[in-house]
């Protein structure tokens, strides 16, 4: 719990805004939901049992779970549907006879290790967006998210403002760019994430979560948990060693995995919160899309945000700027005090009437 309470750092608030909600979820939110998982396998994993096997044989305890956790167990794919109690111990444990398929488990070895790798892909839009914003908007605000300031120092900072705005008219479209893409990196990135898990789980991945709700309707008498299947608790290993003669002797064992307890809860529950992330990023795009082919949106979307502004200011603020500086502006009403913001867009607009810009 020490080790996970550090993790409360992340989701400190930032002063500065320059993203969204859903944004915020994959580098924040879901970042800190990877690195946290991984730590707890890791903890479970490395530090506690992992595995723990059992043989009839005189193989020392502490040997066979090394042997078994390193050379990795498996399954015999024809006992997953046989009659547990009756024809086999466990589904997929059974005697196994040469020529039969065994489904080897080694991905659980590498779980706390790929987490940490999926947390890390998740930040890289994140960096790539900071890196392309390079710290404007926090330099933009210029103490004005402040409700509490100078009459002063507030027109000073109101004017250094609106004489940026007038300088760089029509000069943010890169800036919107690079955000767009970032928000399209974030969509690329969590549904690329559910393939390397599926091909990282051998193909489990895709159906793992659907499965697992067909599941909860079946019948008792026939139900079969489908997370066991790709995160067996109960597996066997083969251990070979020479024997009294000199011949090799081949000794079965069954291990144990509560280590699968944890994996199969976090990949349930990541399937369910990348699927609902992957839409919501999805989404995003389409609003992002609608902001770029319907200009009207643009200025219903700011009135709605900018309630004290006064309306008819702010439309015609926002029908001289394009895309870009559209961006700034709403950034800015997320930053700066409504009060300073509606001073600011009278400020915008007043320089504003009678010059010849093109429209956005």
């Amino acid at each position: 719990m020490d080790i996970l309470g550090n993790l409360k750092g992340f989701f400190k608030t930032e002063y500065t805004i320059i993203d969204n909600n859903v944004f915020r979820l994959h580098y924040k939110g879901t970042m800190v939901l990877l690195i946290a998982c991984s730590l707890l396998v890791t903890g479970r994993q490395y530090i506690g049992d992992p595995i723990d096997c059992i043989s009839k044989d005189d193989i020392p305890p502490n040997l066979l779970d090394t042997f078994c956790w390193i050379h990795t167990t498996f399954s015999v794919e024809d006992a997953w549907f046989k009659k547990v109690g009756v024809e086999v111990p466990y589904p997929g444990v059974d005697s196994y006879s040469p020529g039969e398929k065994r489904i080897y488990h080694a991905y659980y070895q590498w779980v706390c290790f790929v987490l940490f790798l999926q947390a890390a892909l998740f930040y890289i839009p994140r960096y790539f967006w900071k890196a392309m914003e390079g710290g404007r908007l926090k330099n933009l605000i210029l103490g004005l998210n402040s409700c509490v300031l100078s009459q002063g120092a507030k027109d000073e900072s109101r004017s250094l403002l609106v004489d940026y705005l007038m300088a760089n008219l029509n000069n943010h479209n890169f800036y919107f760019i690079s955000y767009v893409l970032a928000e399209a990196m974030n969509f690329a990135n969590v549904v690329g994430q559910m393939f390397l898990m599926d091909t990282f789980l051998q193909g489990e991945f895709s159906t793992y979560g659907s499965k697992v709700i067909q599941f909860t309707e079946w019948d008792w008498s026939v139900r079969y948990d489908p997370m066991i299947k790709v995160f067996p608790r109960l597996t066997k290993c083969t251990f070979h060693k020479y024997g009294s003669s000199g011949d090799v002797q081949r000794h079965d064992a069954m291990c144990i995995l509560p280590i699968n307890i944890i994996n199969e809860k976090i990949y349930v529950f990541l399937w369910f919160w990348f699927v609902i992330l992957a839409v919501m990023s999805g989404l995003v795009l389409i609003y992002r899309a609608a902001i770029i082919f319907v200009p009207k949106l643009r200025i219903t979307i700011l009135k709605s945000r900018c309630r004290l502004a006064n309306q008819d200011y702010l439309e015609s603020v926002i029908e001289k700027c394009r895309l870009g500086d559209w961006l700034i502006l709403d950034f800015l009403c997320k930053n700066i005090d409504p009060l300073n913001f509606r001073d600011v867009i009278a400020d915008f607009a007043r320089k504003l009437e009678g010059k010849d810009f093109d429209k956005a």
